[in-house]
């Protein structure tokens, strides 16, 4: 299926529709996250580099205006005006790995108005979601206070390249690993991975079971414990290890119960066969909540597996994001509608000391103790620079991160207050409204779908 099919039907009939009233100026659609999900204190911008890959690909062909016909029941001679449509126009935007917060651009569009209105659903749903994502997994990482996390989310993420994105922003967040091969493969980052209870079961013994997938994993193995009597299965999986002399980075995973409990009784049998070197490993629903007790129970886990809850940003799957009209044909324009009212004209971030950002317009001076946020990464339809590297994004992510006050990297941290406008949006914002309030309703945008 092309990628110009996905989008939501609404754009279709508006970009249809601008195209029959000769409305083809430029717009500029500014995306943002109205406010942070709770206990959240910070947000990490993700998904750019999918949706500038969709931007320089998109293109309308006559199997997509076909599509767009049927689906709107009208004759294809009214969606032709379409046809050969592509991304032409301009991206200002955050680039991934830094650190943003409630209402500042992730992204700015300038294009056509029915170019930038054809790719609404496609470039928020990709910066909605890893962004979501991302967050979620640098929490992790801050919770685990320096123990090593891996990705083990595969089998119940949202589809596998929602498992892939997965794989990648942890990568992105400093996880050490995952478990999902084809992403290992393609990032070139370490996988990782034990065994299954089938597995274990299969065998008529737990020690079969261990000895069989010693000779099929050369090198550091990792022993699932669990699967019957925890502690018991601790010391044949400790014999096992003490006859296979693999020497250092072999491991036992506990993936249910009480696992900091079990850590400690863990540990202690290890300690006792000689094997202080084999580390822990706890799977089973963990996040960065669960995380965060275990390492602050003095749990001696050594490896934190992550998966599910992680995956699908368990507590707060979505973000309250939106792709909003700010200006068109040179006119600032904005929304008025009860709590959901947008700032008018195309904007810039300024990250000041300690995150207190300030968002302006985007031709305004930098306050003198702030930097510039918005980048400009396509300019038209093409990308103005390489795709950076994980590493460059994780850079980027630890300045950002030590930036933040103590209170806004906390686990469970209260709602920030958010970026403070310049004077000058602040004006053109009140001008915008007086305009609205004396009748020149076509300055600003009252409802959208």
């Amino acid at each position: 299926m092309s990628e110009a099919l996905t989008t939501d039907l609404y754009e279709v009939t508006m970009a249809m529709s601008y195209l029959r009233e000769g409305m083809a100026g430029p717009a500029t659609f500014s995306l943002f996250v109205r406010e942070l999900p709770p206990d959240r204190g910070f947000l990490v911008a993700a998904g750019l580099e999918s949706a500038l890959d969709h931007l320089s690909a998109l293109h309308v062909g006559p199997e997509d205006v076909d599509a767009f016909a049927a689906a709107l029941h009208r004759p294809r001679r009214d969606l032709e005006p379409l046809l050969g449509l592509e991304f032409t126009g301009s991206v200002r935007a955050v680039p991934e790995g830094r650190v943003v917060l409630a209402g500042e651009p992730l992204l700015e569009v300038t294009a056509p108005l029915p170019q930038a209105q054809l790719v609404e659903t496609y470039v928020l749903n990709l910066l909605s979601h890893q962004t979501a994502i991302a967050s979620k997994t640098v929490r992790c990482v801050l919770a685990a206070a320096g123990h090593p996390v891996v990705d083990f989310s595969l089998r119940r993420t949202h589809g596998p390249q929602a498992g892939f994105q997965a794989a990648r922003l942890g990568a992105l967040a400093g996880f050490a690993a995952t478990s999902n091969v084809a992403a290992a493969t393609a990032l070139g980052t370490p996988a990782v991975g034990t065994m299954a209870h089938s597995y274990v079961e299969a065998f008529r013994t737990e020690e079969q079971a261990f000895r069989a997938f010693a000779r099929a994993h050369p090198g550091p193995v990792t022993f699932l414990v669990d699967t019957y009597d925890t502690e018991e299965g601790v010391r044949v999986a400790a014999r096992v290890l003490r006859d296979l002399d693999r020497g250092p980075g072999s491991a036992v995973r506990l993936d249910s119960g009480d696992l900091g409990d079990l850590a400690v009784r863990t540990r202690s049998l290890l300690d006792a066969a000689g094997l202080p070197d084999v580390r822990i490993v706890v799977s089973g629903g963990l996040d960065e909540f669960a995380v965060e007790d275990l390492v602050r129970s003095g749990a001696p886990v050594d490896i934190y597996a992550v998966g599910t809850r992680v995956g699908v940003s368990a507590d707060a799957p979505y973000l309250d994001s939106a792709y909003k009209m700010v200006e068109y044909d040179g006119r600032p324009v904005m929304k008025l509608s009860s709590a959901k009212a947008t700032a008018p004209g195309a904007k810039q971030v300024f990250r000041r000391p300690r995150c207190a950002d300030v968002i302006g317009l985007a031709d305004e001076p930098a306050p003198h103790d702030g930097v510039p946020l918005l980048e400009t990464v396509m300019l038209d339809g093409r990308r103005t620079g390489a795709s950076p590297t994980l590493d460059m994004c994780r850079q980027r992510l630890v300045a950002d991160l030590d930036l933040l006050p103590p209170a806004a990297r906390r686990i469970r941290s209260p709602r920030p207050p958010g970026a403070t406008p310049s004077a000058r949006l602040g004006a053109l914002t009140d001008r915008v409204r007086r305009d609205v309030a004396h009748g020149a309703a076509a300055t600003a945008i009252r409802e959208d779908p």
